[in-house]
């Protein structure tokens, strides 16, 4: 049951640490939770005197919404002139009367230095679960390239000249795109949710293959199950063709896990656990560390890295085995080895607080090395939405704590 009004405007009063911040600092007031949150790459466009309104899924509701927006991997300053926020009714079209103007200390625009973030003052309004807002950003100014998320599986629309940021309707949005700009993150004063859920990995995690704008990804139907009894916020953390190791070579496939974690995973507002599910890529693009090949060992050890940073944190981190990917472009016998091994070690080394096996619940049982036809997206390494939604219904929710 709601517990607002999605277009209810609610009286707040909180003293926040807003404004710029550094990459590595966590802005957070009270009991906050991230709703939502993709993690962010260099290597996107330029855009200059536009304005760019996207589609944000938010996971669970609440209220005292705030937005987080990201130069973090640019290179020159950004200028954001004007920003609101509002429900979407279809498309680029807003619910007439929900946008509302976002301000960041008491401003309505904002400079946000090469590498640094921000995060706007609270707005009064309140968002329900699974509620789609769009944001809409007005850059002024030449941005350089982008700090954006590439595989958005999301469409966001772009303007042609000028501040679009204030109109209901969707006539000034003539582009679209499929990824996010600058906007890393919402988070709220939930109502019910205890804290914050990142799931962190690859592609698999990032939702490659599945609908645009259908919300299928398995972070989608974790939340989705969630929201009965198991009040859990959940971000999605995977970013396309990552690894653990080694920085991919295509910039916007993001640095590796090790460098990104401690930002992309622990940084969150009210996080409590992380689910891991990521070293396919390390496999099978045999990148070990320093250019070797890779092994388990050295995958392990990777592991081993990122769960004594979460429990440094006080997190819990749970492990995820990878899935089956005999058939994929990139698959070798020898690296099915690794991926054993590895998974053998996830399984059993009790070094996790806690085991999802993916790998059981997506293989065929035939041959454990392929998987289930019925859950293929076609290229035997993503699964479709209904290897999606089989991912999420294998995770016990009594580990989500």
């Amino acid at each position: 049951m709601k517990r607002t009004s999605l277009l209810a405007l609610l009286a707040i009063v909180c003293t926040l640490d807003t404004g710029v911040v550094s990459a590595s600092t966590e802005a957070s007031a009270g009991h906050r939770v991230a709703v939502w949150g993709p993690s962010m790459t260099t290597g996107g466009p330029a855009f200059n005197h536009q304005t760019i309104r996207m589609v944000a899924h938010t996971s669970t509701g609440g209220a005292g919404l705030r937005i987080h927006l990201s130069n973090l991997r640019g290179t020159i300053p950004l200028s954001v002139g004007a920003v609101s926020i509002g429900l979407q009714e279809q498309g680029a079209a807003a619910v007439a009367g929900s946008l509302r103007a976002v301000r960041f200390r008491a401003r309505e625009s904002v400079s946000i230095p090469a590498g640094a973030e921000v995060v706007s003052d609270p707005i009064p309004m309140a968002v329900d679960t699974e509620q789609n807002v769009i944001v809409s950003l007005y850059l002024p100014d030449p941005t350089g390239s982008a700090t954006f998320h590439s595989s958005a599986f999301q469409t966001a629309y772009v303007s042609g000249d000028g501040d679009h940021t204030t109109e209901e309707g969707a006539s000034s949005y003539g582009t679209t795109r499929t990824s996010w700009y600058f906007l890393s993150g919402l988070d709220v004063l939930p109502f019910e949710a205890r804290g914050t859920v990142v799931a962190f990995g690859d592609s698999i995690t990032d939702g490659s293959i599945t609908p645009t704008g259908a919300n299928r990804r398995w972070p989608d139907a974790l939340a989705r199950r969630l929201a009965g009894d198991h009040p859990m916020a959940v971000v999605n953390s995977g970013i396309g063709g990552n690894r653990v190791l080694t920085d991919s070579p295509t910039l916007r496939q993001g640095i590796r896990a090790l460098a990104r974690f401690d930002h992309d995973a622990l940084a969150f507002p009210g996080v409590r656990d992380i689910i891991l599910l990521e070293g396919i890529n390390d496999i099978g693009n045999n990148a070990g560390p320093n250019g070797t090949p890779i092994t388990a060992p050295a995958l392990i050890e990777g592991y081993r890295t990122l769960i004594a940073k979460a429990h440094a944190a006080g997190v819990r981190i749970i492990g995820a085995t990878m899935l089956p990917y005999k058939g994929a472009g990139y698959y070798r016998d020898t690296g099915e080895l690794v991926r054993q091994e590895a998974n053998a070690w996830i399984r059993t080394s009790g070094a996790f607080d806690g085991i999802i096996d993916f790998d059981a619940a997506i293989r065929d049982p035939q041959d454990p090395a392929v998987m289930q036809s019925s859950y293929d997206s076609g290229d035997h390494l993503h699964p479709n939405a209904a290897g999606m939604q089989a991912m999420a219904d294998a995770i016990d929710l009594a580990l989500l704590q």
